[in-house]
């Protein structure tokens, strides 16, 4: 088992590279299924990027990855059993769903795993496939699914803009025959990235707020695509410089995805400027508390970036309220900073909390990949050792962070237990 060893204390200052977004690159993945060779760029080296090859692989793709770079050969495709053990190494795997019923008319895969969050169902990816022509059944933990000929296009209302259903519609409506209308559609920058590369690729794609359109096409070619900078990622290295009074130049970075992010650390009282691709932040010595931090869909308050921006503000001034509106399981992390000294409470959604003048080291454990990295937040601002275990989750949605952080001036390393 590894375990990270963090030395609180230290100022972070510096200058990094965001990578590439996890949350665009892996619903991007999906997609190469439908053309024939694709070569994406700005990939980051994570678990979860690995886990997506792997089905891939699976299902008959050819696989390159040099540097940030990874190509895919998807000529070759057959229908395959995607094997459970795949499935539940992410959530995201349920996103094969849709490419796999366009390319090859049918699927079985098992539910997907990740992070346990509360209930994430994948009713809404269902029901928006059956729109689309799919016949679908659950047995035994498995969906079995089946199209006859092509799937047809559809009017479409989500009652949530849930993300993976958006994407899986998405994915299956680009080689529908007919016309797809999706209302109610998330926004997150990701969806449009997908877009992008579809139409990159050949494909109809016309994003429009929450409306997407989608004129089917016969099949999609190949094509070359660069991801966009990871959005979380940025926003956790700006939490970490926040809490540590630090000052971070973040480059490689689009400032417009993280404008509901910039503002609440600009009220916790760091100045911020930014540019074309570039964000610096310089915080005071003790931050201010944000008085109400409300997760929503984007454009909001990303839920990503919640438990980040709490860790960060356990030694604010003051007391800072969140409400978290997507995920009911989202707090998992509070049992762990409160560990630390960190003054939190709890009532269903909400959470209190109350700033103090510093944390101290302590034996942690990761729970799930943001609220892994808030530990990692905590650790960095506290007074003392702090040694974090379950960093698996970490791996899912951070290339090399303690190389990062050490470049920053972190006191960090991974070691074997």
């Amino acid at each position: 088992m590894q375990r990270l060893i963090i030395e609180g204390g230290r100022r972070l200052e510096g200058e990094i590279a965001v990578h590439g977004a996890k949350n665009a690159v892996l619903p991007i993945l999906a997609a190469t299924l439908l053309g024939g060779s694709s070569t994406l760029s700005n990939c980051p080296a994570l678990s979860d990027v690995d886990a997506a090859g792997r089905i891939l692989q699976t299902l008959g793709c050819t696989l390159k990855r040099q540097a940030d770079r990874i190509s895919v050969d998807a000529h070759s495709v057959e229908f395959r059993e995607i094997p459970e053990t795949l499935m539940r190494e992410m959530r995201s795997s349920i996103l094969f769903l849709g490419p796999i019923l366009a390319r090859c008319g049918r699927a079985r895969l098992s539910f997907p795993g990740g992070c346990e969050l509360g209930a994430r169902p994948i009713d809404l990816h269902i029901e928006g496939l059956r729109r689309l022509g799919a016949v679908i059944s659950e047995e035994h933990g498995y969906l079995n699914c089946s199209v006859r000929g092509r799937l047809h296009g559809a009017e479409i209302t989500l009652p949530f803009p849930s993300v993976g259903a958006t994407e899986n519609i998405l994915l299956a409506a680009v080689t529908a025959q007919g016309r797809t209308v999706l209302h109610n559609a998330a926004r997150e920058p990701e969806i449009c990235d997908l877009a992008d590369f579809l139409n990159t690729c050949g494909g109809r794609v016309s994003v429009e707020g929450d409306r997407i359109s989608v004129e089917g096409v016969e099949s999609l070619h190949s094509g070359d695509y660069r991801v966009i900078p990871d959005r979380i990622e940025a926003a956790t290295y700006l939490c970490a410089s926040a809490a540590t009074g630090g000052e971070v130049l973040l480059t490689g970075v689009r400032p417009g995805h993280l404008a509901a992010v910039l503002p609440a650390l600009e009220t916790a009282g760091c100045r911020i400027n930014t540019g074309e691709d570039w964000i610096r932040l310089a915080a005071p010595h003790r931050l201010q508390a944000v008085p109400s931090v409300k997760t929503m869909p984007y454009p909001g308050f990303p839920t990503d970036a919640q438990a980040p921006l709490m860790a960060a503000l356990c030694t604010a001034e003051g007391t800072s309220l969140f409400v978290e509106t997507i995920f009911e399981a989202r707090y998992k992390h509070v049992g762990e900073l409160r560990r630390m000294g960190a003054r939190i409470e709890v009532e269903g959604r909400v959470a209190l909390v109350r700033g103090v003048e510093s944390l101290s080291g302590a034996n942690l454990c990761c729970t799930d990949l943001r609220g892994g990295a808030a530990l990692v937040i905590a650790a960095l601002s506290a007074e003392g050792r702090s040694t974090l275990t379950g960093l698996r989750h970490l791996d899912r949605g951070y290339q090399d962070l303690e190389g990062t952080l050490r470049r920053l001036g972190a006191k960090i390393s991974r070691e074997r237990e």
